[in-house]
């Protein structure tokens, strides 16, 4: 197997939140780069889905806009295709 690279990375932290950081990594069991690497993924999944929502939210403005029902916008959408 190949060796994995990482990219050293150092934060500041309040005293307080350094160790109650320590103590969430240690009752997850991760060490604190597992239990960083899983609250970005969070983070980075959270973030598209809001981005979806806002696509969701301007496309049925759209819709209303146009009196679109939804069975027209799955109609359009597969004549697109």
């Amino acid at each position: 197997m190949g060796s994995r690279q990482r990219a050293v990375m150092s934060l500041s932290l309040s005293p307080e939140t350094a160790k109650e950081y320590k103590e969430i990594a240690n009752a997850e069991g991760k060490t604190a780069s597992g239990l960083f690497r899983d609250m970005f993924s969070f983070y980075k999944r959270e973030k598209l889905q809001k981005e979806y929502r806002a696509l969701q939210d301007y496309g049925a403005g759209q819709a209303r806009a146009l009196n679109i029902s939804e069975a027209e916008i799955e109609r359009l959408i597969l004549e697109g295709r």
